[in-house]
């Protein structure tokens, strides 16, 4: 592994900077060459950290030991993609704060692959089910690979629904590869890991926190040319992916749902304030101008 790409994971297993941090200390150090030789004060300054915040930091950086965990995850199957990789999808650097590394288990040539997201709500029933159903069948026709968030309901049936037909589907965690969650989809993740692909800006070791989810759905949105929200209360994570994805000038889709039913109040609500109203997965095609 080259020597950057170890230095910048060794930043990222230290929990107190996050990508601001990095960006600004990489814009005078590019490629780390230097991490090692900074004096502490100096190091502090570049990343912009308080006085406490520095000392955990540095408590945590002389601490690990990057190379025993990177050995940990390579025997675990676990690779890693940095943003200055070829690999790194192209779609993904369009978004504001890009991850600055992508740790996936499974077959990464998906990232290459047009994608569509599709989110909603954790409660989602048989309606939902059945909606997903539709919209997925023309789509992996067309080549789409489908983009969730491995969480339950709305995203459950995604990824099972893709993969039922046949199709292919990404995983994007909200947390690290050793702490899945939820636990209730470990079964469905080994079975992606092997033919499909999960992916994370997490540290496989790191437990997921409350804050993640919210972050990770602009990985979610960032990797797709559309969002498609199936079922979602008014206030839900799923807006939030769509508001990224709004962001980001892509695509949003809206599966009208039941007047008085709470899941359908977030996708109605879209679909009022100018989301497409989405019935089945041609009218996505439609839309992508896809032939």
């Amino acid at each position: 592994m080259r020597i950057f790409t170890e230095r910048l994971l060794h930043l990222i297993h230290c929990p107190q900077v996050g990508n601001a941090a990095i960006r600004n200390l990489l814009k005078h150090d590019p490629s780390l060459l230097n991490l090692y030789s900074f004096s502490s004060s100096k190091l502090q300054q570049l990343l912009q950290l308080s006085h406490s915040s520095a000392r955990k930091f540095f408590h945590d950086f002389q601490r690990i030991d990057i190379n025993k965990i990177l050995e940990k995850y390579h025997a675990s199957g676990i690779s890693v993609i940095t943003f200055r990789d070829r690999e790194y999808p192209e779609m993904l650097k369009e978004i504001y704060d890009p991850p600055l590394v992508l740790f996936f288990m499974g077959d990464n040539l998906l990232l290459k692959r047009p994608s569509i997201a599709v989110v909603g709500a954790r409660a989602a029933d048989a309606y939902a089910k059945k909606a997903i159903g539709l919209l997925l069948e023309p789509l992996l026709e067309s080549g789409f690979v489908i983009v969730s968030g491995l969480a339950k309901g709305t995203d459950t049936f995604a990824h099972q629904q893709a993969i039922r037909l046949g199709g292919k589907t990404i995983a994007v965690l909200g947390g690290g590869f050793f702490h899945l969650y939820p636990p209730e989809n470990r079964e469905l993740a080994e079975k992606m890991k092997k033919d499909h692909l999960i992916v994370s800006e997490y540290p496989p070791i790191w437990r997921p926190q409350k804050w993640h989810f919210p972050q990770r759905n602009r990985i979610i949105s960032g990797l797709a040319k559309g969002t498609v929200i199936v079922q979602a209360r008014s206030r839900s994570g799923s807006l939030i992916t769509a508001d990224f994805a709004l962001e980001e000038g892509r695509e949003v889709f809206a599966v009208p749902g039941p007047i008085g039913s709470p899941l359908s109040e977030g996708a109605n609500r879209l679909i009022q304030q100018g989301a497409k109203l989405v019935t089945s997965g041609y009218d996505i095609l439609e839309e992508l101008y896809i032939e």
